[in-house]
C-alpha cells in the first residue's frame, strides 16, 4: 500500500527539440541514464555514444556538413560560413515542428531574424581573401589544439559553474580551429591533404571539440553549452578570417556585414535554448487500498 509519505516518482524529462547535425541536443537524450562520472573529461564518452545507431547517422550527416563547409570556406569569408554554421539552429527550430513541437512567438522572431542577418551577410560578403599561410601558420594552429586540449580537460575539472560553460567555449573555439584549418588548406588532392598538417589539426581539432561538447551536455544545461560554444565556434574565427586571411567585405558594406554577423549571431543564441530537457510531470497513480 502506497502512503502519503512514498517518494514520488522521478520526474520525466523530454527534449524541445534539437539540431540536425552533431552539435546538437540529442547527444544529451543519447547519454540520457549514462552514469556520470563526475568532474573530468571521460575519453569513453564518445565510445558510448557511437554505439547509438541514431549518433552514428547524425555523425555522418555532419562529415557531409563538414565536406560542404569545406567548399563554402574557400569562396565565401569565415565571418560568412561561420555564421550561418551557428544560423543551423534556425533550421531545427522550424523542423520541429514535424514532432509536434510548438514555436512561440520569441522563437519566430528568432527564426526571422536569423534569417535577416544571413540576408545581411550574404548580400555584403566579398569572395574570399587570397592571403596565403605558410608553415608557421599551421604550427600556430597545432600549438592552439594543444592549448585547448589541456584548457578542455581542466575546465572539465573545474567546479559546476564553471564547467558547463568553459567546456562550450573550448569545444565552440575547437569547431572554429576546424574552420580556420580547413580554410587554409589550398588543395583538396589525396596526395596534398595528406603533406598538409592542417588536415589532421581538422581532426584532432574535430575530436576534441566532439568530446568537450557530448561532456558540456552530459554535465549541465543544454542551453549553456550550446550558446558558449556558438560564441566560439564565431567570433575567434571570423576576427583570424579578417586579420589574417583576408577576408573583406564589398566596398562601402561592412556596416551592413557587421550588422548581419551580430543579428544571425544573437539570434541562434536565443535559439540555443532548443534541445534543452522541460520537466513533464507524470500524473499520479491511483492509491492502492
Amino acid at each position: 500500500m502506497k502512503g502519503p509519505f512514498t517518494d514520488p516518482k522521478p520526474v520525466r524529462r523530454t527534449p524541445r527539440g534539437g539540431r540536425t547535425h552533431l552539435r546538437i541536443a540529442r547527444v544529451r537524450d543519447q547519454l540520457a541514464g549514462t552514469p556520470d562520472a563526475g568532474a573530468g573529461v571521460d575519453p569513453r564518452l564518445l565510445l558510448r555514444v557511437l554505439r547509438q545507431w541514431k549518433f552514428v547517422v547524425g555523425l555522418g550527416l555532419d562529415v557531409l556538413g563538414f565536406v560542404a563547409q569545406i567548399g563554402a570556406l574557400h569562396v565565401l569569408p569565415l565571418f560568412v560560413v561561420q555564421a550561418t554554421q551557428a544560423a543551423s539552429l534556425a533550421v531545427t527550430a522550424v523542423a520541429v515542428r514535424v514532432f509536434g513541437v510548438r514555436l512561440g512567438a520569441r522563437e519566430w522572431t528568432a527564426v526571422a531574424v536569423v534569417c535577416a542577418g544571413l540576408a545581411l551577410l550574404g548580400s555584403s560578403a566579398e569572395s574570399e581573401g587570397a592571403n596565403e599561410v605558410g608553415l608557421g601558420f599551421r604550427l600556430a594552429l597545432i600549438g592552439t589544439v594543444v592549448v585547448l586540449g589541456v584548457a578542455g580537460l581542466a575546465a572539465g575539472k573545474a567546479g559546476r559553474r564553471i564547467r558547463t560553460p568553459a567546456l562550450g567555449l573550448v569545444a565552440g573555439l575547437c569547431f572554429g580551429v576546424v574552420a580556420v584549418s580547413g580554410r587554409v588548406i589550398p588543395s583538396l588532392a589525396p596526395l596534398d591533404l595528406l603533406r598538409d598538417p592542417a588536415l589532421y589539426v581538422v581532426a584532432v581539432a574535430g575530436g576534441l571539440a566532439m568530446l568537450f561538447y557530448a561532456t558540456a551536455l552530459q554535465r549541465g544545461s543544454v542551453t549553456t553549452s550550446t550558446a558558449m560554444m556558438v560564441l566560439g565556434e564565431t567570433v575567434l574565427p571570423s576576427l583570424i578570417g579578417v586579420v589574417l586571411l583576408g577576408d573583406r567585405t564589398r566596398p562601402g558594406f561592412l556596416v551592413v556585414a557587421l550588422a548581419g554577423f551580430v543579428l544571425a549571431v544573437a539570434a541562434a543564441l536565443a535559439l540555443a535554448r532548443f534541445g534543452e530537457p522541460t520537466p513533464i510531470e507524470q500524473a499520479p497513480e491511483p492509491a492502492e487500498h
